[in-house]
């Protein structure tokens, strides 16, 4: 039966942001380095197991494809990785989250890491993204449907750090491509995505690991213990 479904209206809702925020102080407390390196050297070789087994997938297959099993196998190691289990409770992928004023009760970034020793209510977050420039895949699709999510509020809007993941079948780097766009003067791509630090390497990381620092658009209005404004937000890709 097909009948008449009335708009759901874009509005704030303050109330989901104070239950969701409550007995927290946002933006939390930023997350200890070296667990975040943990975290992104524990991805680097999920992958690289996943595709032993997974060839034609990460060649082929679409980003919720290799997402599906990227988590999949970030779950298992939970078992397995001692050090991993004990400082990630679990990953999940899609999980509906709210966007910084409830006016979204649906975002569904690609990642959702569920740390032991974190609120539960935030997640470290992060967004995966093909980089594949010949089909259209390209670091301004990397930036607009994915970093900028992090800059205006939809996604990681209670915390100051996220990670960016790329999938890149094309040979890509973060210095061929993705520095030299937010370098850009035209159309002023620094001003656009807010960067205050270009990409640089993180320290006891790969060449392929880099860390961009952003200000953030948009600003708390809700009457709970957090600032006024989040402050800037470090992204590792």
């Amino acid at each position: 039966m097909i009948g008449n479904v009335k708009s759901i209206s874009i509005k704030p809702r303050p109330d989901q942001i104070l239950e969701l925020s409550r007995g927290a102080s946002l933006p939390l407390p930023e997350i200890n380095n070296l667990h975040l390196e943990v975290i992104v050297e524990t991805l680097l070789q999920a992958f690289e197991n996943i595709q032993v087994n997974n060839q034609k997938v990460i060649e082929e297959g679409t980003e919720s494809e290799v997402t599906s099993l990227l988590v999949s196998h970030l779950n298992t190691l939970a078992d397995s990785e001692p050090l991993w289990g004990q400082l990630v409770r679990c990953t999940i992928r899609g999980a509906e989250s709210l966007s910084f004023d409830g006016s979204h009760l649906e975002k569904r970034p690609d990642l959702s890491i569920f740390l032991t020793e974190r609120n539960r209510n935030f997640p470290l977050i992060a967004e995966a993204k093909l980089i594949d420039i010949p089909r259209g895949k390209t670091e301004k699709l990397y930036c607009e449907k994915g970093l900028m999510r992090f800059l205006n509020g939809e996604y990681a809007w209670g915390t100051t750090e996220a990670m960016m993941v790329a999938y890149v079948r094309d040979g890509s780097t973060l210095q061929s491509q993705l520095t030299p766009f937010l370098e850009q003067k035209s159309p002023c791509n620094a001003k656009k995505y807010l960067v205050k630090d270009m990409p640089n390497s993180a320290s006891n990381m790969p060449d392929c690991v880099a860390i961009s620092k952003h200000d953030r658009t948009f600003s708390y209005d809700v009457k709970a213990p957090v600032n006024d404004i989040p402050g800037p937000i470090s992204l590792w890709h």
